[in-house]
């Protein structure tokens, strides 16, 4: 622990000088890069998990995220990274930045639960000195009304002894163009003198950071960012629909709209929605503008056009084998991708496997073969005991339907439309005709 004054001057001195210590809680997409970059500009930090398997790992110096090396696992080790389970290490450290999942409950309204769990996992050990960041995805208001009552409720002074943050994430896992210290990153503080401390604390590892006026106007920001591409892949998606009804190809219609220069920005439908953000933020918003009395017909529009996707593409494959004297049940499907981005190891939301469940109800017989999910994992919702198919001519010509679904750049793609007895591509992946090609 170090000595320095319990004053915010203290410890902004303290993160400008790098003697502070850092302590993550959530070692996941977000977390894990944030202590590496932490750990990269000399600062000592501690990550906490209560997945004691990720701990484990980490120790031995081996990465479970495929986009970020063992190497670099290793170089943060050496550098001094303790990952931890045990939460009373919390007292150690002069930042405690909670990076944990935010997902929806069965009614699809905020489940808070991990966060909330976190956070009062950590109050025996809070103290003066300190400041609590939090970066999960949220409706605006949480910082305020659920974390600062539980600090306060510690005998702690938000503002002057104890300061408190709100500065949401920013991954991209697998966009190679941007890096946790390249990508701008909005900080609100509870009151300016916790935004003095929180610009101090994420300024020494990031090249921009934006501040705002709050809490609240950082959580919002969030949640405009990630709605603003739920909203324009819906439309994009309906006109998908649309497109195909014309017998029109939606792909060449984008590709000439993006020629304009001014006044149009590319979005390309898929199967659906997928990863933490896009299928889940917006209906933060939603649950909380009810509090006061305001309908997001448009937000919940777009959520609803995008849910119907994977089904959509469901009734296009059973069309397409239907057209070629096949019952959807009974066939062999290979879906192609179950990552719900190109060139990612991540499953959280992805669409590829409600694709693969609704074709399994309908009696399709279903496999996958994905180069960077070699084995189908243990999610909380769904459940396949498979492992992925190597992409072989044999293997390929099996299958009464290859369903390209996340479209992997390792992917064999001349050798999956020469083998394989009908394709269908969700991501538009295959642009010219062929006898074989289905567009979903």
């Amino acid at each position: 622990m170090n000595s320095y004054s319990s004053t915010h001057a203290g410890l902004v001195a303290a993160f400008e000088q790098k003697t502070a210590r850092i302590g993550i809680l959530g070692l996941g997409y977000v977390g894990l890069p944030l202590v590496l970059r932490f750990s990269e500009v000399g600062y000592k930090v501690v990550g906490f998990d209560i997945d004691q398997s990720k701990v484990d790992a980490l120790l031995e110096k081996r990465s479970y995220i495929d986009h970020i090396s063992s190497d670099k696992i290793g170089t943060a080790i050496a550098g001094g990274f303790q990952p931890t389970t045990d939460f009373s290490r919390a007292a150690e450290v002069d930042a405690l930045i909670v990076c944990v999942p935010t997902p929806l409950d069965k009614h699809r309204e905020p489940d808070l639960s991990f966060v909330l769990d976190t956070v009062d996992s950590l109050l025996p050990y809070v103290r003066p000195g300190q400041v609590l960041s939090l970066e999960s995805t949220t409706y605006p208001g949480t910082t305020d009304e659920e974390l600062l009552p539980r600090i306060e409720s510690r005998g702690l002074k938000v503002g002057s002894d104890f300061f408190l943050v709100y500065s949401p994430e920013r991954e991209d896992p697998g966009n190679k163009n941007f890096t946790t210290r390249t990508i701008p990153k909005v900080c609100g503080g509870h009151t300016p003198a916790c935004l003095e401390v929180g610009l101090a604390l994420y300024g020494q590892v990031i090249d921009k950071v934006v501040p705002v006026s709050s809490t609240r106007a950082a959580e919002l920001t969030k949640l405009l960012e990630n709605i603003q591409r739920a909203v324009n892949i819906g439309l994009v998606n309906e006109m998908k629909m649309i497109a195909d009804k014309m017998d029109i190809d939606i792909y060449e219609v984008i590709d000439a709209a993006a020629t304009k220069p001014f006044g149009f920005t590319p979005y390309y439908p898929g199967p659906g929605l997928g990863g933490h953000c896009i299928p889940i933020d917006p209906f933060y918003l939603t649950w909380k503008a009810r509090e006061y009395s305001v309908n997001t017909h448009f937000i919940e529009l777009a959520g609803e056009i995008n849910r119907d996707m994977p089904a959509w593409v469901v009734e296009k494959i059973a069309d397409a084998l239907n057209d070629r004297n096949k019952s959807l049940k009974g066939s062999r499907i290979l879906a192609l991708g179950i990552a719900y981005k190109r060139d990612v190891d991540d499953m959280r939301e992805s669409p590829s496997v409600i694709v693969m469940e609704l074709l399994r109800a309908k009696g399709a017989l279903v496999d996958y073969s994905d180069p960077n999910v070699p084995v189908f994992p243990k999610m909380r919702e769904h459940k396949f005991d498979l492992a992925s198919v190597a992409l072989t001519p044999e293997a390929l010509a099996s299958y009464d339907a290859v369903v390209l679904l996340t479209d992997h750049s390792d992917f064999p793609y001349d050798q999956i439309l020469e083998h394989s007895r009908l394709v269908v591509d969700t991501r538009g992946k295959y642009r010219q005709p062929h006898e074989r090609l289905i567009k979903a």
